[in-house]
């Protein structure tokens, strides 16, 4: 008699109830994740030797900046500084989330196949060899080269999968393979170079934000904003193939072209990135734990969450690059491995006490 007297449903236990409550949920952490990469921003450029307020940063975006040496600081050496580590951690973080989908395997990041080896080695050769005959800049050649292998790198693996057929542990080993001889050959070139050019070396394995510039900044989105609006194309087919190729065949997905097409973004996104600030490792592993985490495996909403994280993680850490000491600004590829390495490992176990209860 009650349900008679009282026909229409409770919304909240309805399936559709359920789905909306799910969508908004992801779309608020969403959501939290922009402020706080908006918060970040702004403390990035305020962090530095010459101390600016957080307050005088608001301000001088919002209603410009009477002091002319204030208005370098802030448009010409940290906007383009702090922007670099958004865009080229929101490439590493979506990077490592479709090779961690692709390949089934949550250790996955964009060095695992040797794409950053392969960059490093390009970047090696430019700093060891005479290029001048090229007729092009040292900082045009540099980034460049380091473009080049990282995506001839990343060429070798597609060709591999698409004409062996090749397994995704095959793929794997072999990216693992292809990394380990790469900087075997990274070594050789330090082994003779002379001071000066193995200092450089040095320095970009360490990876670095300095070199930095607002073209750069709009090279970089460029290519993120055209692989994030492909990746989207492919959403529901990644969220399909999470729960294993088999199931994801049965529903008419082709797995081999889908993989072959999210390793080409792979390699255009970590080419681009680690072509103009070298080596940064850990983003986009870290990244995507943190984004799947919050939002699930609903690629709708981990794609972009792994981008945001990453951005959030690289911000960060250009934050802590500049304040852990005084004055001196550390190369932000030591901090990603300082702070990630341990915050990766509290992922881990705490992933594991999760799966325990």
């Amino acid at each position: 008699m009650t349900a008679l007297a009282n026909p229409t449903p409770n919304t909240k236990n309805t399936l559709s109830g359920q789905y909306n409550a799910f969508i908004w949920k992801r779309v608020l952490l969403l959501g939290v994740l922009v402020i706080a990469l908006v918060l970040s921003l702004i403390t990035d450029i305020a962090t530095g030797p010459a101390q600016l307020g957080i307050l005088d940063v608001l301000s001088g975006l919002v209603y410009g900046i009477d002091n002319p040496t204030t208005e370098v600081i802030i448009w010409d050496v940290r906007m383009p500084y702090a922007l670099m580590a958004l865009i080229v951690g929101a490439c590493l973080g979506l990077a490592g989330a479709e090779m961690q989908t692709v390949l089934n395997n949550p250790l996955a990041s964009p060095f695992t196949l040797g794409v950053g080896a392969a960059a490093t080695l390009g970047a090696s050769l430019v700093i060891v060899l005479d290029l001048s005959w090229t007729g092009l800049s040292f900082n045009v050649l540099l980034p460049a080269s380091a473009f080049v292998f990282a995506s001839a790198a990343s060429i070798l693996i597609l060709i591999l999968s698409r004409t062996l057929g090749a397994s995704i542990h095959t793929v794997v080993l072999f990216g693992i393979a292809l990394m380990f001889g790469l900087n075997a050959v990274v070594g050789l070139l330090q082994f003779v170079a002379d001071a000066n050019s193995l200092q450089q070396i040095v320095f970009w394995t360490m990876g670095s934000l300095a070199r930095a510039s607002m073209d750069k900044v709009a090279i970089v989105t460029v290519v993120f904003v055209i692989c994030l609006i492909w990746s989207v194309g492919h959403v529901w087919s990644l969220t399909a193939l999470r729960t294993g190729e088999d199931q994801a065949r049965s529903i008419g997905i082709n797995v081999e072209r889908i993989r072959l097409l999210v390793l080409l973004r792979v390699s255009l996104l970590t080419a681009i990135a680690l072509a103009f600030v070298g080596e940064i490792g850990f983003i986009g592993l870290v990244g995507p734990h943190i984004a799947r985490m919050m939002l699930g495996e609903d690629h709708r909403f981990f794609l972009p969450g792994s981008a945001l994280a990453g951005a959030l993680l690289l911000s960060l850490s250009s934050i802590a690059s500049k304040a852990l000491i005084p004055g001196v600004i550390l190369p932000v590829g030591i901090v990603t491995a300082l702070v990630g390495i341990p915050l990766f490992i509290s992922l881990i176990m705490s992933r594991g006490r999760g799966a325990m209860v």
